[in-house]
């Protein structure tokens, strides 16, 4: 693959940017990687690992000469780095970032935005619970989905040149309007975590003896909560308090579905319980068919090798 960036600054160095770092730059995509963020621990810990060519605590430095600025840091602070790189904006690059949210992205960079300079937000559906530059891996968005929002003022190909770079990272691109997104991943992804999250942290209320069975004997359901809820929680924080409409519409709908399945359960009805079971499997098959998942058992989750049993063999 040809480069297609000059320079490409990235504001922030967690799992998705310091991915983004590793997977750019296997593939040839850029000639030189700027990497700013706030803390002096996490741009010694990036210069350590050789994620970027230039490391910086400021924002605006970063940015300067890049034709590719991506935005990786939590969505509540997107507005104060608009802010401060805006000035140091090259005519013709492209502003772009890797939010869970859209419609605040929007709302919050778009007064910013030089006129000569494309705002195209995306959002690579792909992460861990893991979090920091050392998380990342180059192959993190691999058969994973992008969604650009563009506004219908950038040009389509400036677009396309985005959509190539993910493409060659290993994404599928689909560009979304993007109130539209925020509603499709309020429940694909928003709420699923809230829920984890609520569990999880019901069992953290748990009286002490309680709460250490549950850890003992946890099964594979809870276990997978606890990854989810392991996830960032200022990112998490963020996702919520700037999506809360499409959570709250989303949230509403699962609780009125919740309510009945509960009265299901209180009254014995099986059947009404094998129906909603049954039409549920339906969509964790069409899941796996469309390539977002595995039959594998267990999802296909590496487990560590049981021990060997000793030998009784006299040397």
């Amino acid at each position: 693959m040809s480069v297609q960036f000059r320079k490409l600054a990235l504001i922030g160095i967690g799992l998705i940017g310091s991915s983004i770092a590793l997977a750019a730059r296997r593939q040839g995509l850029v000639d030189t990687i700027a990497i700013a963020t706030r803390k002096q621990e996490t741009l010694d810990e990036a210069r350590a690992l050789g994620l970027g060519d230039l490391y910086s605590l400021d924002a605006a430095e970063a940015v300067r000469g890049a034709d590719l600025v991506i935005l990786c840091t939590p969505v509540g602070a997107y507005e104060s780095v608009i802010k401060s790189i805006a000035p140091f904006l090259e005519p013709g690059a492209i502003v772009s970032d890797v939010g869970s949210v859209k419609g605040h992205v929007v709302k919050v960079l778009a007064p910013y935005i030089p006129a000569g300079v494309h705002l195209i937000p995306a959002h690579p559906i792909a992460g861990t619970e893991h979090s920091g530059p050392s998380a990342g891996f180059p192959e993190l968005f691999a058969g994973r989905w992008c969604v650009l929002t563009p506004g219908p003022e950038v040009d389509a190909a400036e677009t396309e040149k985005l959509a190539a770079f993910w493409r060659a990272m290993g994404s599928q691109v689909e560009c979304m309007e993007p109130g539209h997104h925020d509603m499709v991943l309020a429940i694909t992804s928003h709420i699923p975590h809230l829920v984890a999250y609520n569990i999880v942290g019901t069992v953290a209320d748990l009286e002490a003896a309680t709460q250490s069975e549950v850890i003992k004997f946890s099964a594979s359901g809870f276990r997978d909560f606890t990854r989810i809820a392991a996830s960032d929680p200022v990112m998490w924080r963020d996702v919520f308090l700037t999506n809360r409409d499409a959570v709250l519409e989303m949230l509403g709908r699962f609780t009125e579905d919740l309510s009945v399945l509960q009265r299901a359960v209180r009254t014995g009805d099986g059947p009404a319980l094998e129906a909603m079971f049954t039409r549920t499997r339906a969509i964790r098959r069409s899941i796996i068919s469309a390539g977002q998942e595995t039959a594998a058992a267990d999802f296909g989750r590496p487990h560590e090798a049981p021990p060997a049993p000793a030998s009784d063999d006299k040397v």
